[in-house]
């Protein structure tokens, strides 16, 4: 990654903690689309509350994770609502960037062991203009340019 990139990610990374933290404890608390359409049929008391009537909503059960140390948007163990959201949010935000992150650099495009003259995922080299691309093989160039280099001097 170039040293220009590095300002873009963590001020990427700084506005996704700012909200996942702090702006985060703002949202609705009001149910979504889904939660309001699994409710119709049933009448709900001011708590949310499933007080009579018949409806899908009724058949819910606690997910297998509902005592995960994150689960329902906050820090089990933390009192302050607004700290244990912010926190919950951080981290998610954390633990998401981390597994981004390795995810990309396992998969990012290596540079070859030796110039020899094949680039990566062999493809040939790209050498001075007009040597049919035998030369050996520019490393920022990368396989795109080795490639269009080997189909401008070939069969024709």
């Amino acid at each position: 990654m170039s040293k220009r990139s590095w300002p873009f990610l963590l001020g990427g990374l700084l506005v996704a903690l700012v909200l996942a933290g702090v702006v985060s404890n703002y949202a609705s608390s009001h149910p979504d689309g889904l939660d309001s359409s699994l409710l119709k049929g049933c009448t709900v008391n001011a708590d949310d509350e499933i007080t009579g009537g018949s409806c899908p909503a009724q058949q819910a059960r606690d997910h297998e994770l509902a005592d995960s140390p994150l689960a329902d948007y906050g820090v089990r163990g933390i009192g302050n609502d607004f700290l244990s959201t912010g926190l919950s949010g951080v981290l998610g935000v954390l633990l998401t960037f981390a597994l981004g992150g390795g995810l990309f650099w396992l998969a990012r495009r290596r540079a070859p062991a030796s110039a020899t003259g094949t680039g990566p995922a062999g493809a040939t080299g790209t050498g001075p203009a007009g040597d049919g691309g035998t030369g050996p093989v520019d490393a920022a160039a990368g396989s795109a340019a080795g490639t269009s280099a080997s189909r401008s001097t070939g069969d024709r």
